[in-house]
């Protein structure tokens, strides 16, 4: 990997210099209502037509580079430095929110804004880190998810998601025919519910209490309750409403994001009733070269599901695997509009099957 590409992933700390820099607009040009939009015009306009003009990427480490990838200080270092970035512009942000001359429209539109950077800075990184060995990483991981309030993601993620992928079982898989809006509120109900379930099962396998301190979601619930008061305590009600819906919108962009990566996709049930085992064809894989370098390569989500470990800078690129016709930021768009979304995916999904 050259150095050009080393540094693309840095790229990902430009999306959240975005709430800054709409801030600096909004008040130099008076516009704070319309500038407070600007991250997601920026994100989900933009930068799709930025993918289409830079292309793809789908080249693939040799063995011996992925090993050299793995064992690189420079990317681990990327994904927790988000902590700290994220936690800073969190703190600004809230503080811009609380006195900045907002009208409705802006309060709303800058409340999306940080939800979604809150998904691609906390989130997407956390879905990174958690997956690690490192104690450092999934603390960091757990950290960011609690800032948003969707620590049960950690434990769900690792123990519901990747157990249960592509079958009726898992909540963050979305069957065909079925729109992102009848998805997402069931996804974010039948997760958090499942978070606890499995936690709770666990300490119970422990000879303890469902609430005893052992259960990692306890921790991270009381840091999320900590934060939610740090703010309100700081910024009054302000403080409060802005730390409760960035949370919901970061999580809402998450969910989103699972519907666009395992959408339609099914792993066969075998006659003594299990499934298949999951392999990269059971996530949808883009390999759009800006998006992939926003979002640490999340884009290459099949080989992730194959080799769920793997860190990000030699996730592998499968030619053979259904391959979406934009980045994410052009899918989101689109699955915000469910017949836009059928239109441009059902015959990309049922062209795939009918080849596998």
């Amino acid at each position: 990997m050259n150095l050009f590409q080393r540094c693309g992933f840095a790229l990902v700390y430009t999306v959240p210099a975005l709430l800054p820099l709409s801030a600096a607009l909004g008040s130099w040009t008076g516009y704070v209502d319309l500038f407070a939009w600007l991250p997601l015009a920026v994100l989900f306009g933009l930068v799709p037509i930025a993918d289409y003009a830079l292309g793809r990427d789908s080249t693939n480490p040799t063995p011996a580079q992925a090993e050299q990838l793995e064992a690189d200080a420079w990317f681990r270092g990327l994904t927790l430095l988000a902590l700290p970035v994220h936690l800073l512009v969190l703190a600004w942000s809230a503080h811009h929110f609380a006195h900045a001359p907002f009208d409705s429209a802006g309060q709303l539109g800058w409340l999306i804004a940080q939800g979604v950077v809150g998904g691609v800075l906390a989130i997407n990184t956390a879905h990174e880190l958690i997956h690690k060995d490192s104690r450092l990483e999934r603390a960091a991981g757990g950290a960011l998810l609690a800032s948003v309030g969707y620590h049960g993601f950690k434990v769900e993620h690792l123990r519901g998601h990747h157990v249960h992928v592509a079958t009726p079982a898992d909540a963050s898989s979305a069957r065909m025919g079925q729109s992102v809006w009848a998805f997402v509120p069931r996804a974010l109900w039948r997760n958090t519910q499942r978070a606890w379930q499995l936690e709770a099962q666990r300490v119970a396998r422990l000879g303890l209490p469902a609430w005893h301190p052992r259960n990692e979601l306890v921790g991270w619930t009381a840091l999320w309750l900590g934060l939610a008061a740090a703010f309100t305590v700081w910024l009054g009600a302000p403080g409060f409403v802005f730390f409760i819906a960035q949370g919901f919108f970061a999580a809402v962009s998450l969910e989103i994001i699972n519907y666009i990566e395992h959408y339609g996709l099914e792993r066969a049930q075998l006659p003594d009733g299990r499934y298949e085992r999951t392999t990269h064809l059971h996530s949808w894989n883009s390999d759009y070269r800006l998006s992939n370098w926003l979002l640490f390569h999340l884009q290459r989500h099949s080989d992730h599901h194959a080799s769920p470990r793997r860190r990000y800078p030699a996730l592998r690129h499968h030619a053979d695997s259904p391959q979406l016709p934009g980045g994410y930021g052009a899918m989101f768009v689109l699955a915000l509009v469910p017949p836009l979304w059928f239109r441009a995916v059902h015959p990309v999904l049922a062209r795939w099957r009918a080849g596998h």
